[in-house]
């Protein structure tokens, strides 16, 4: 069963879903840029048999507190994973990180190496192919505000998320459902604070990396990590090149790599490769 529960963090009331299971290693997941912690729902049920999973609605997402709008990047996060782990008393845990979820998790891996025991890297590394932030930038920035019912939001998601195109109706409802909320007229609006998505709005005249806390090259911050590293790619991502996977298996001993055939950024991790190398990664 799912508990939703809340925990303070810098002053910000900050939203988690406890997968259980008590008693076990302690797993962390982290969504990305525009994500929430639902979307490891589906994945927590395989790998709560070994690990107590736990996911978090980053500041500004999904049932979090929004914070001030200068404060929505990658250093804030982090301190937010530091804050929200002592109030858990999480000596040491493992991480998976979806696109800027792996940002967070590269950073906070390299920072406090005592305590984290094993990282999986969902389509991100320490540098963005170009092309993926230009993409990401701008379907962020000129996303509608508001939406008339689900079905909109739903054909939003299939014509912006191409692993999320072939998915049915039923399923991909019960994934974006999540990110919406009733507002005024009975339409449905974003539940992430508009301040994440305004520096990548062409008005705000900002580069669209600018708005993504993905964008620096933190090679140095990679390079630190001591914790072994699973780096997941999709063969067709425009954000986490082949030869940045590469590299990254190169630079760090204990990293290496699975790659997901026929899928863009980013894999659900739910493909049966995946998902079987996950286990695998996880169990050591």
């Amino acid at each position: 069963m799912i508990i939703s529960k809340f925990v303070t963090a810098n002053g910000l009331k900050l939203h988690l879903l406890d997968h259980g299971t008590e008693g076990k290693p302690p797993l962390v997941c982290l969504h990305g840029l525009t994500g929430n912690a639902h979307n490891f729902d589906v994945l927590a049920p395989h790998l709560n048999g070994s690990y107590h999973v736990r996911s978090l609605d980053v500041r500004g997402r999904g049932d979090s507190a929004w914070g001030p709008p200068d404060e929505y990047d990658a250093p804030h996060y982090v301190a937010d994973l530091k804050s929200l782990a002592d109030a858990l008393d999480l000596k040491c845990f493992s991480l998976i990180g979806t696109s800027m979820g792996g940002v967070i998790s590269i950073l906070f891996a390299s920072t406090y190496p005592e305590r984290v025991e094993r990282v999986v890297l969902n389509d991100i590394g320490p540098e963005i192919d170009p092309a993926g932030i230009r993409r990401i930038g701008g379907y962020v920035g000129n996303s509608p505000s508001e939406f008339k019912d689900i079905s909109e939001v739903v054909t939003y998601y299939r014509e912006n998320y191409p692993p999320m195109a072939s998915m049915g109706e039923g399923t991909l409802t019960e994934a974006v459902k999540w990110s919406v909320k009733p507002i005024a007229g009975g339409k449905l609006g974003w539940k992430m604070d508009p301040a994440v998505r305004a520096p990548m709005r062409p008005s705000s005249g900002a580069q669209p990396a600018s708005g993504i806390p993905a964008a620096a090259n933190i090679w140095p911050q990679y390079e630190r990590i001591a914790a072994p590293i699973l780096i997941v790619r999709g063969a067709e991502s425009d954000i986490l090149s082949r030869a940045t996977a590469r590299r990254m298996c190169e630079s760090v001993r204990n990293a290496r790599t699975i790659e997901v055939p026929g899928v863009g950024h980013a894999p659900s991790l739910l493909e049966p490769e995946c998902l079987s190398a996950i286990m695998d990664f996880l169990a050591g």
